[in-house]
């Protein structure tokens, strides 16, 4: 554990961001956190609950979901990355996250979190950085097209409110891609056996097409 943060770290908790969040990731979640795997210790939500209510007798934060709230908000910004497996609908108390900027082999990417903007039709995702969060996200296939990259664009030209830094942009972009593909059921290998395959689509449909002749062709035999 190191208790200096990064120059990526400072640039994004001095960014507009809730005290709630900074009291969350700085005392709550970077402590413990394991700057070789970026990874976390387990959540504890009576820890971080107490943590964040203090000394306030009302006790704002009474549940699991509004720690959620918060995590949501630093992944927003870039300070926390979700594994794939978890879902912040539900519980994840006993489950780790991962810090992606608390490892100074990151520092090549300081330099993201140093101007803001609105997206424009130009914007193009910083290529290392996707790489480094598609393998944070657990996508294997880490092509896209200028499709995928316009309609991106697109959706957020019609929010100019936000402002992000080109980090945060690229991040956006990286969670956009894996939630489609997610949602398309998109499995880019097969295992085959005890190996891993890629998956072609066009053999797959000639094979299905072979069967489904066979088939009717038999049964036209029998009639």
């Amino acid at each position: 554990m190191s208790t200096t943060l990064t120059q990526a770290e400072l640039a994004v908790l001095q960014s507009p961001l809730s005290n709630d969040c900074r009291v969350l990731y700085l005392l709550g979640l970077r402590p413990t956190a394991n700057t070789a795997s970026t990874a976390t210790a387990p959540i504890d939500y009576k820890f971080l609950l107490s943590l964040l209510n203090g000394e306030q007798k009302d006790l704002p934060y009474q549940r699991g979901r509004q720690i959620n709230s918060l995590l949501k908000q630093l992944e927003l910004v870039g300070l926390v990355v979700f594994p794939e497996a978890l879902d912040l609908e539900h519980s994840i108390n006993g489950k780790a996250l991962l810090l992606p900027l608390i490892n100074n082999a990151q520092s090549i990417f300081d330099a993201l979190h140093k101007s803001h903007f609105a997206i424009s039709a130009a914007w193009k995702p910083n290529k290392d950085l996707f790489l480094e969060m598609a393998s944070l996200l657990g996508i294997i296939d880490t092509e896209y097209d200028d499709n995928e990259v316009g309609e991106f664009i697109s959706y957020w030209l019609g929010r100019p409110g936000t402002i992000l830094s080109e980090f945060q942009w690229t991040q956006k972009f990286a969670h956009n891609i894996k939630h489609k593909r997610l949602a398309a059921g998109y499995s880019p290998v097969r295992k085959v056996g005890n190996q891993q395959v890629k998956v072609a689509a066009g053999i797959e449909a000639d094979d299905n097409a072979r069967k489904l002749v066979e088939k009717y062709a038999t049964s036209t035999k029998k009639n």
